[in-house]
């Protein structure tokens, strides 16, 4: 082969890779602009409304799955990859997702946009003694805002707002509707949770509990929190022997023979408890802090909600 023709040759190669890599690089691009925006959210309730409002405008991923526990639920290197490639990360914040927080951090730290649920829900704080929170936390902010349906209103109204302004293609019409409709189901949850509890006389307006996390449904809908078998905001802690002491005498006083634990949890605390009361306690299970699987009893947070708005109502009413 002369060198002319080898270099005719040489030349026909190149002119063939170049249009493979600028062809490879158009689809590449294409692919990528085709990509679904996408929402990463920690907690399976909040998943569940975020859900609600974004409906089919983009991915919406949760990383807690159901009947886990947010206090100590964590992340693999995969899921928190994918905190940092979100187009918005939705928490709920005020130190309940206490694994995977720093990974949040990271991600806002790396540009992208986060939306903290608990601070926008205008929090209350935990209050020591008879008013129903933990003496080592009195002060604190009070994460678990969802028990009042009321907040979750004020909460997936301005995450509609962050959905519109953060998540890029999506749809502003379609997410504000979406939002509206869910509002209206939330508003009939809270006229209906207040027409179950009308029928529980005053007297019988007092909760105990596994740990502290009805606060903000006592605050909303009239009940006392008379205290909890653990007394902390999160399920990490333990009881000591004075405080089963205190929490019994607490409830002998109230004429308390009623405990709702968290269903996604072990009771082993509130049989402890019903044995110092010496049997005559009753165990109610609550959905409290996880959702469950679709079909077990709490697969949406309206349904949990409801769930527990009826157990608590017959469980204090004994009807």
């Amino acid at each position: 082969m002369s060198a002319r023709a080898r270099a005719a040759r040489v030349r026909a190669l190149l002119l063939s890779l170049v249009t493979f890599f600028v062809v490879a690089g158009t689809a590449t691009g294409c692919a990528g602009g085709d990509e679904r925006p996408r929402v990463v959210v920690t907690t399976n309730i909040l998943g569940d409304i975020t859900r609600e409002i974004v409906g089919d405008e983009a991915d919406v991923s949760v990383l807690m799955k159901p009947n886990a526990d947010p206090h100590s639920f964590g992340l693999s290197a995969v899921q928190a990859a994918e905190l940092e490639r979100a187009d918005l990360v939705v928490y709920n914040g005020l130190g309940l997702e206490e694994n995977v927080l720093r990974h949040v951090e990271a991600a806002r730290a790396s540009g992208v946009a986060t939306f903290a649920a608990g601070e926008a829900a205008d929090p209350l704080t935990f209050h020591a003694g008879e008013e129903g929170g933990p003496d080592d936390e009195a002060g604190e902010p009070d994460p678990h805002f969802w028990t009042d349906p009321d907040r979750v209103r004020k909460v997936a109204a301005l995450m509609s707002d962050q959905i519109v302004e953060h998540v890029d293609g999506v749809n502003e019409k379609a997410v504000r509707d979406n939002a509206e409709r869910y509002d209206g189901r939330l508003a009939d949850l809270t006229t209906w949770m207040e027409k179950s509890f009308a029928a529980i006389p005053e007297d019988r307006r007092a909760l105990v509990t596994n740990h502290h996390v009805f606060g903000y449904l006592a605050d909303r809908f009239g009940f006392r929190v008379i205290g909890a078998v653990v007394p902390s905001g999160t399920t990490l802690a333990s009881p000591s022997s004075s405080d089963l002491r205190s929490l019994t005498q607490a409830m002998e006083k109230a004429e308390v023979r009623t405990v709702f634990a968290d269903s996604s949890q072990p009771t082993r605390l509130a049989e402890v408890l019903r044995q110092e009361m010496g049997g005559d306690v009753d165990v109610v299970p609550l959905y409290s802090e996880s959702l469950t699987e679709k079909g077990k009893g709490a697969g949406t947070y309206l349904e949990m909600m409801r769930a527990n708005t009826s157990a608590m109502a017959e469980g204090l009413t004994g009807d």
